[in-house]
């Protein structure tokens, strides 16, 4: 759908917020909702096509887009509250599709109405999100329902705190406005987000094979789970369609392990190199990742490694994408500290996102502690990427 809105003729650029036959009034809220209409029209049809793969029958047309309609809304922070408690997780690889969607929503919008000039894209990501949130809103209403009550407040807050973050990104790229304001601030600004992202990615990968290690080491726990679940082949195949949708959700809590505090699903289990507990947890295959006994596994011992190496990945970037005249070895050294702070605080916020809450009593708590695994992950991260953006920085100097 993005990709179809970019094909739409650009207007004139005059700085405004919209010329000729293509007005941000209208571009940016059709353009809103054809992410969520597009959106929601994939997600029910694959609750469709599992469904129809049941023997025993699926909820029908209008159950797949209802469940489609409450996906939607928990990836973008709503809550849940069921018969067995409020439901508070949101699938993560579902919100990284949508704010995808929302980011090139933005830079259609900016394209088609011919927008430049700081004011004009504000206001163009301005009226994308306020048509977002609105959708949202009205989505809300129509989901809410006996079976499962749709919190308002938090489905309004996640859905404007998303497109505020995805479209803006998308408006002031496509504008030009995150260019200028980058070019206004000191030169070593660019190679220190570089070395974030190049640090962010290396741990989120490295997280990753975690989680795969740990899968693949227990796969027939894995197997055993979505059989007692299963329904067939619909039941297999809902069920990995789901653990997909909450894998970034798994990183996120390898994150919390990674750094040292761990992370707990519910009261009753709690996973860290200090120790594991071992509690009643839901019948999810991706859970089998979990330890079997409650002896610390060599993994996670392993794991400790990834703020290091994520650290020493960033400093390296970003040392590399010094000028000339940005500094020396020490000037590269301070900014390898910042980088690593700055990861931390991402990282914080990612595990926060990937936390939550699946019921009442013992799992009202699923998740790292986010405070806890920043601060680890920008004290560790902060050193090493201080020493490799020092001595990459020293080698390369003539």
């Amino acid at each position: 759908m993005v990709s179809l809105l970019a094909r739409l003729p650009r207007a004139g650029r005059d700085g405004g917020g919209g010329v000729g036959s293509f007005p941000v009034g209208w571009t940016a809220p059709a353009a809103a909702a054809a992410v969520s209409v597009a959106g929601l029209a994939v997600l029910a049809l694959a609750v469709g096509v599992v469904s129809a793969l049941d023997p025993a029958g699926g909820p029908g047309i209008g159950g797949s887009v209802l469940l489609a309609a409450r996906l939607w809304l928990l990836a973008q922070g709503a809550d849940l509250t069921l018969a067995s408690g409020p439901v508070a997780v949101a699938p993560l690889l579902l919100t990284l599709g949508i704010a995808w969607g929302l980011a090139g929503t933005g830079r259609v919008v900016v394209r088609a109405a011919g927008t430049t000039g700081p004011r004009a894209a504000l206001w163009a990501a301005g009226v994308l999100t306020g048509a977002h949130v609105v959708l949202t809103a009205v989505l809300a209403l129509v989901a809410d329902g006996p079976g499962a009550a749709v919190g308002l407040p938090r489905a309004l807050l996640g859905s404007a705190l998303l497109a505020v973050a995805a479209a803006g990104w998308g408006v002031g790229r496509e504008s030009g406005l995150v260019d200028t304001a980058l070019d206004r601030l000191p030169p070593q600004t660019r190679p220190v987000l570089r070395g974030v992202l190049a640090g962010l990615l290396t741990a989120l990968a490295l997280c990753l094979a975690v989680v795969a290690v740990a899968l693949a080491a227990d796969a027939d726990g894995y197997a055993a789970v979505s059989g007692r679940l299963g329904g067939a082949g619909a039941g297999a195949l809902g069920l990995l369609g789901l653990c997909a949708l909450l894998l970034p959700n798994a990183v996120g809590a390898v994150l919390g392990l990674a750094a040292g505090p761990g992370f707990s699903v519910g009261s009753g289990t709690l996973v860290s190199v200090h120790g594991v507990t071992l509690g009643p947890v839901p019948a999810l295959p991706l859970f089998a990742a979990l330890p079997d006994t409650q002896a610390v596994p060599l993994l996670a011992f392993a794991s400790q490694a990834v703020p290091v190496l994520a650290g020493l990945v960033a400093g390296r970037a970003l040392a590399r994408r010094f000028a000339a005249d940005d500094g020396g070895s020490v000037v590269a050294g301070l900014a390898g500290v910042l980088a690593g702070v700055l990861l931390g605080v991402v990282c914080g916020l990612l595990v926060w996102a990937a936390g939550g809450s699946l019921g009442d009593g013992a799992l009202a708590s699923v998740g790292a502690p986010p405070i806890a695994t920043g601060v680890a992950i920008a004290a560790q991260a902060g050193i090493s990427a201080a020493f490799a953006a020092a001595v990459t920085r020293w080698r390369s100097a003539p």
